[in-house]
């Protein structure tokens, strides 16, 4: 996929003259606890949990391992319990599950979209950016409780990632023994004989087990080797089929030994009992109900939306009737568990997960369209992000980003076409994390991307210098400008190896060369590159295409910036018609080079002209976007700034407030496009005279600029110039009251 960079009309800044750093406090906001509920049938192990409360006190963390690996063991419960049993102690809880990926990954997915990273930080390594995650974690007082489940290994949790606060306790659950010398390890064993019973006794009743207690006691021993998992999914079995004694369940539990054996489907178990626990529940399932058990099991092994399986299996042959069948039955056989009030997440035991897995290779035909359903549901997902989504957007398709990883890690070969789907899936993480602001995640995910890429189809394939176009337009968003254009350059050279010095793929990877010169304030270089790319797309497109009229619009944007209106004139007109002629009036392309023409006659003073423009351009965003999206905030700004300019205040105001409102309902209360939207809110007071609304206002934008964007950046001076221009205008006394005394005698100073 190729990224083809359009220059949209930007919101207006004000320039003025002074510049004072003046700091002010971060705005943070507090990371949700995300624990979830304890088990139900939890007992025993408290000797286990005093130990574990009384080592967290006097150490920073505490693993939990299993004796010899054992899975179903009860590590999670245990955890689990503890979270519940001492919430009072902590002022916060969090709980990562680092099957799928490492700690800084999780940390940043967990705390990013609560707490803002700054702009500078976004450049740096995963390493700086989780430790200033950590030196930030709210609360500022009491204890954090922090639990990593199911970790496979120590790299998953390197020293250098984990937190150096002695308030943040840590809890590891894993099934090596000697994960890590730097913690307190807690073998656990498995579940004394009576703690089985008892578990039993909870789930099936008092009656039931004493009339047959040895009986249960053999089971518990001989059989499920006393495995908490393996006894809590027999309990559930019995309460389920109530009529069933404990000889018939031995003698189903020993048929589903021996059928095991033979297939030798039970080696990846810690004991043959749990993948035997497994199968008596298994086989009591109907068909249509396992169907949606394998099903299951493709997807990442954490909390499932119901509603993405239910998109899923649209591609299979599974009905509405059988995904409602099997949600009853897999939950009441307590094969899978609701994690949530309104029974809209499930999550599966991992050795569960396993078991239907296997089920499913067992029949390669349903194998292979299970696999193929999953694979393009998630590419749908996938291709439908945006260049720049939204808060509503990314919280739509984040319970899916598990499971892309998930296909981006384990399952590329399912990819159909790969030629042109394997790129949508690293692509569609990408957006998802450059949208939150998480470039570094961003950055990881596409290289992983160009090495897949280079391994399966060839170091030069074309999409190679897709790839590096995506790239480099990513670390323009950063400021890694010289990072990008080494990318740019050698995508041009890859492109012009396969496909010669004239292609139109050549123009693209030249255009986003010159914008990233652009960015640079290196305009002679930049329009140099824009030309060329226009000549290309003239000479192999014809002067009537969409490529065409986009590198018209990116020059207008360029001789713009350094104020050669007559130049930029005839050629926005010339975008504006030509996409009238390709695409009609009625779409996004149409309104940007509206836009643009209305922002070159504004800045040459021709509001009338201006106006109509700036308007019809609003309507049509209105139109096609619904009204609630970020570039309708940016037209309603671009249109107040029109009426402040022709110091029609009155009209300005509302425009101005109701951009400001959209912006922080769509994005991050932080962003900087918000920051932008309190500037000019605070200017159009200050030329009023209203110092005292707008003092606030360039407060708190400075606040964002400087976080998001870094002290040197252009935005944040020019936010300064303008607070300064106004703390100029006030009288002395004003001023006293405000400000400390070296502050104040400087601004007298420079008056």
């Amino acid at each position: 996929m190729k990224i083809n960079i359009e220059q949209d009309g930007n919101d207006n800044n004000q320039n003025n003259t002074f510049n004072l750093n003046i700091p002010e406090p971060k705005e943070r906001q507090a990371v949700p606890s995300n624990v979830g509920k304890s088990t139900v049938n939890f007992v025993g192990r408290e000797d286990e949990l005093t130990l574990i409360h009384q080592q967290l006190q006097t150490e920073q963390g505490v693993i939990v391992c299993a004796v010899e690996g054992l899975g179903g063991i009860g590590k999670t419960a245990l955890a689990l319990e503890y979270a519940k049993r001492y919430q009072q102690e902590y002022a916060a809880q969090y709980w990562l599950s680092l099957r799928l990926s490492g700690l800084a990954e999780e940390i940043v997915k967990l705390a990013g979209p609560y707490l803002s990273l700054p702009e500078i930080l976004k450049k740096e390594s995963l390493e700086k950016q989780v430790d200033w995650y950590w030196q930030n974690w709210l609360p500022q007082q009491g204890k954090l409780l922090l639990i990593l489940d199911d970790v496979p290994n120590i790299d998953r949790i390197p020293d250098r990632m984990l937190p150096k606060d002695s308030r943040i306790k840590i809890l590891v659950t894993t099934r090596e023994r000697c994960l890590s010398t730097e913690f307190q390890s807690i073998a656990l064993d498995v579940l004394p004989l009576d703690k089985c019973v008892e578990l039993l006794t909870k789930i099936v009743g008092t009656a039931k087990v004493e009339q047959e207690k040895a009986l249960v006691e053999q089971i518990c021993h001989e059989i499920l080797g006393r495995l908490t998992l393996a006894v809590e999914l027999v309990g559930e079995y019995l309460a389920k089929n109530r009529h069933l004694k404990f000889s018939h369940l031995r003698d189903k539990l020993n048929l589903a030994h021996t059928a095991l054996t033979k297939e030798r489907n039970h080696r990846d178990y810690g004991h043959l009992g749990v993948a035997a626990a497994i199968k008596i529940s298994w086989d009591d399932l109907s068909f249509a109900v396992q169907k949606v058990a394998m099903l299951l099991s493709l997807f990442a092994p954490v909390a499932i939306a119901w509603t993405l399986l239910e998109d899923t299996a649209k591609s299979t042959e599974i009905t509405e009737s059988e995904l409602e069948e099997a949600r009853g039955q897999l939950d009441n056989s307590h094969l899978m568990q609701p994690v949530d009030e309104d029974y809209s997440f499930y999550r599966i035991h991992p050795l569960v997960r396993e078991f239907f897995q296997r089920q499913l290779q067992e029949i390669p035909e349903k194998n292979s369209l299970y696999r193929c359903a999953f694979v393009e549901t998630l590419l749908t997902i996938a291709e439908n992000i945006p260049q720049t989504p939204t808060r509503e957007i990314i919280a739509a398709v984040t319970p899916a980003i598990p499971h892309l990883q998930l296909v981006s890690q384990t399952m590329l070969d399912d990819i159909p076409n790969p030629e042109d789907n394997l790129i949508q899936v690293f692509l569609g993480l990408a957006l998802f994390y450059k949208g939150q602001g998480e470039y570094d995640l961003a950055a990881v995910t596409l290289t992983k991307c160009c090495e897949e890429i280079q391994s399966r189809l060839g170091e030069n394939h074309p999409i190679v210098a897709d790839i590096l176009n995506n790239l480099a337009v990513l670390y323009e968003f950063q400021g890694r400008y010289a990072e990008g254009e080494l990318l740019c350059k050698r995508s041009v050279s890859l492109i012009k190896q396969r496909l010669g010095e004239n292609h139109p793929i050549v123009a693209t990877s030249v255009n986003n060369l010159a914008l990233l010169y652009q960015c640079q304030g290196r305009y002679t270089e930049a329009e140099s590159l824009y030309k060329h790319s226009l000549s290309l797309r003239e000479q192999l497109l014809g002067e009537n295409h969409p490529d065409v009229a986009q590198s018209l619009n990116n020059l207008v944007v360029l001789y713009e910036y350094q104020g050669r209106y007559a130049e930029a004139e005839p050629l926005c007109k010339r975008c504006l018609s030509l996409i009238e002629q390709l695409l009609g009036e009625n779409n996004l392309y149409f309104a940007t080079s509206l836009n643009n023409l209305a922002g070159l006659y504004c800045s040459q003073g021709r509001y009338a002209e201006a106006e109509p423009l700036y308007k019809r351009c609003l309507s049509l965003k209105e139109q096609l976007l619904v009204e609630n999206h970020p570039d309708v905030a940016t037209s309603l700004n671009n249109l107040a700034g029109l009426y402040q300019f022709q110091s029609r205040y009155i009209e300005a105001e509302p425009l101005y407030k109701r951009s400001l409102s959209l912006k922080e309902q769509l994005l991050e209360e932080n962003h900087p496009s918000v920051a932008t939207s309190l500037n000019n809110l605070a200017e159009l007071y200050k030329y009023q005279g209203r110092y005292a609304e707008a003092e606030p206002l360039y407060v708190r934008a400075i606040a964002i600029y400087q976080e998001r964007l870094g002290e040197n950046h252009p935005d944040t001076q020019k936010v300064r110039q303008n607070f300064m221009i106004l703390l100029s205008r006030l009288s002395d006394e004003e001023l006293q009251q405000r400000f400390p005394d070296e502050i104040v005698n400087l601004l007298k100073s420079i008056r």
